[in-house]
């Protein structure tokens, strides 16, 4: 009886540790891709590059909308000398070591007169840092439990991953002002080398994934008798191999082709992800769940199964069994859990953050174009006001993911995040609620006293509104997203989700932007609206089917950390 509070605080201890990690993480996540995709667009603008080469820097973004391609890699993969760190661990310390490197050397470049290493440094650098993503969100699902749940990690990690984007964008332009860009980086660098040196001691997975599913004892493969027979895995793998592998190369073709020919022969980026994007989708995660759910249905109906054992007869026969268990099982693995139900969960995942992902970059055209606020007094609404309104809205979610249950925060993020388009659709007509209700509640007064007008105050609102949804809405999908894969496939179903995530954005940000030539910003705000509806009603499908599941488990699904702790 007196070991039992020993064990409690051991566990606690050990909780608070790995939520410590969590945030370095999601710190260490959140600054290279600042400071890659964002604050290095004003240091070559500083430096006079043109905008047509400024504009092939931004192709480098394509690695992380396609981090889910090398993933498989991740999961399977032992890196020499360093797999002693953990299954995780190797990789994600070995990221940032090389993207803390990455800055140092940007930093002793000249955009000008080294353009070429520079980009591909930067190119290298996106490479990691997607890399890294892929590894850090596996990390959260493996090390999650009863006393640092998922929800929990996943509200600390996107408070780290914000504090990043403030310190490698606002900060770092602050810097750059008083000091110069080769310091700001070498900064940056120096941060980066020290999170992965304290890496070093973070927590890792207490078993790898195949020693989760009794792989180690079967290094032959899935060979024993009621597998399926290795022919028909063969013809399976084989399939989505040559699909992947499709994806891969066209992917790395377009990039060797916009990094290296003149501006004049260089490839549309938007075209590209417009065209293939799609297309990548379908060859990469329809076709090869369809092939998944025949599989699925193969094994559950008892065909083409083996009568007894049959060990792989060599080295190809062992290859072929570990290719299926990277590129195969994870979606054999989703498509066994969820079933037809994986439907309604790749819709929301398409849909949940689709209006701020997509109207995101028309937000400073709106504010500076349209409504004509200065760039001082848009830093101060969006950059430091709305950063802060934002982490509280990710405080707010991470309350409510412990206090009233996982699906009820997403679907309430969901609704917020739609509702508050309205807000900017009232800025578009002149903004006189928001005005009111700024007024109303002495915001306006606050601003006033601080040096700012009734004006800004009204610009605060919208985006206060705007970021603790979003603060909300963001803290509820990661803990979603993490929820529904397995530890033993975290890295590449993870990956699958948020890439479907940021590519449907990006898909559709060019349709948005001639809708606003052609309609006007109110009429996309009210169309935002709309689409931020759709996910609500598929927030209320999934939210039935999860206490259905729960319901005839005989138990309350386990939405809330309390549900897991009781």
């Amino acid at each position: 009886m007196k070991r039992k509070p020993g064990w409690r605080a051991v566990l606690a201890a050990l909780g608070q540790r790995k939520t410590g990690y969590m945030a370095l993480f999601g710190f260490a996540a959140g600054l290279p891709y600042a400071l890659l995709l964002g604050t290095l667009y004003a240091w070559l603008s500083d430096a006079e590059v043109d905008l047509e080469t400024m504009g092939v820097f931004s192709l480098i973004g394509l690695a992380y909308a396609f981090k889910f391609l090398w993933s498989p890699a991740l999961d399977r993969i032992d890196m020499p000398l360093l797999s002693r760190l953990g299954k995780r661990k190797q990789w994600i310390v070995t990221a940032q070591v090389m993207l803390g490197a990455i800055l140092v050397v940007l930093s002793m470049l000249n955009p000008t007169t080294s353009l070429g290493w520079f980009s591909l440094l930067a190119g290298i650098g996106a490479f990691a840092s997607a890399t890294q993503d892929v590894v850090i969100d596996a990390w959260r699902v493996d090390v999650a439990d009863e006393v640092a749940t998922i929800d929990m990690l996943s509200t600390v990690y996107q408070m780290g991953y914000r504090i990043a984007a403030l310190v490698g964008g606002a900060l770092a332009l602050f810097l750059a002002e008083r000091t110069d860009w080769p310091t700001v980086y070498l900064t940056m660098g120096a941060i980066m080398l020290l999170v992965g040196f304290l890496g070093l001691w973070a927590p890792d997975a207490l078993a790898t994934g195949a020693e989760e599913r009794g792989e180690g004892h079967d290094p032959h493969g899935l060979r024993e008798a009621g597998q399926l027979d290795p022919r028909i895995r063969g013809w399976a793998l084989g399939a989505v191999a040559v699909l992947w592998a499709w994806a891969l190369v066209t992917v790395g073709i377009f990039m060797i082709r916009s990094l290296t020919n003149d501006p004049e022969a260089r490839p549309d980026s938007v075209s590209f992800i417009a065209t293939m994007g799609p297309l990548i989708v379908i060859a990469t995660v329809v076709i090869p769940a369809l092939i998944s759910a025949w599989l699925v249905r193969l094994e559950r109906t008892g065909k083409h199964l083996l009568a007894e054992s049959r060990p792989a007869s060599g080295a190809s026969g062992r290859m072929m069994d570990h290719l299926y268990r990277a590129l195969v099982l994870p979606l054999t693995d989703f498509v066994g859990r969820m079933g037809w139900a994986l439907v309604i969960v790749f819709a929301l995942v398409l849909t949940y953050r689709i209006t701020d992902s997509i109207w995101g970059s028309f937000a400073y055209p709106f504010y500076l174009g349209e409504l004509q606020y200065s760039k001082d007094e848009v830093a101060v609404a969006s950059k430091f006001f709305g950063v802060g309104a934002l982490m509280a809205g990710l405080a707010l979610g991470g309350v409510m993911l412990t206090a009233v249950g996982r699906m009820f925060t997403l679907t309430l993020g969901a609704i917020l995040a739609a509702a508050t388009n309205l807000l900017y659709a009232d800025l578009a007509r002149g903004g006189a609620v928001v005005q009111m209700v700024s007024d109303a509640i002495g915001f306006s007064w606050l601003v006033s006293h601080l040096g700012g007008d009734a004006r800004l105050a009204k610009l605060m609102a919208a985006i206060a509104g705007e970021n603790i949804a979003v603060g909300i809405a963001g803290a509820a999908f990661v803990a979603y997203l993490s929820s529904i894969v397995s530890r033993g496939y975290s890295a590449v179903q993870y990956a699958l989700l948020s890439s479907l995530t940021l590519l449907v954005g990006t898909l559709g940000r060019g349709a948005l932007g001639k809708l606003i030539e052609v309609q006007g910003y109110f009429h996309v705000f009210i169309l935002t609206t709309l689409m931020g509806g759709v996910a609500v009603i598929l927030c209320v499908i999934e939210w039935i089917r999860v206490s259905r599941l729960g319901s005839a488990s005989g138990m309350v699904a386990p939405e809330s950390p309390a549900a897991l702790t009781n």
